[in-house]
């Protein structure tokens, strides 16, 4: 099934994320809020209900051009690291999340999720029942 990912902002009121729309190939949308890069993907929705090791699962090879659904509540509390990568970039389409961290607490981390999915272009959504 092919899943896009639809960015679009709100201007007519100042919001932290921008809203964000998972849209499905049988016409349903669920709404929610950008995290990461703005912009459009698409891909094959799939889950993984790991509670840690979400870099990982972002750059695991196996994932390559899927959405990755985070069934785990809270993901971004520990930041990210560029020692915690099974390649060099992400290799999921988009990643869904239920609640995204916007702060972490990790001395280990060089950054946060946020701060990574930026820089490497990855696009999400929060906000979603993941379920």
């Amino acid at each position: 099934m092919q899943t896009s990912i639809r960015f679009s902002s709100d201007g007519d009121a100042p919001v932290e994320r921008p809203p964000a729309r998972l849209a499905f190939s049988d016409g349903t949308v669920l709404e929610g809020r950008a995290v990461g890069r703005r912009g459009t993907t698409g891909g094959e929705l799939c889950f993984n209900t790991s509670m840690t090791g979400y870099q990982e699962i972002l750059t695991d090879p196996s994932y390559h051009g899927q959405l990755m659904t985070m069934t785990y509540p809270h993901i971004g509390n520990y930041g990210a690291s560029e020692e915690d990568l099974e390649a060099d970039a992400p290799m999921v389409a988009g990643l869904v999340v239920r609640s995204f961290s916007e702060e972490y607490s990790n001395p280990l981390a060089d950054e946060s999720l946020e701060a990574w999915m930026q820089r490497h272009g990855l696009v999400g959504i929060t906000g979603v029942d993941t379920r």
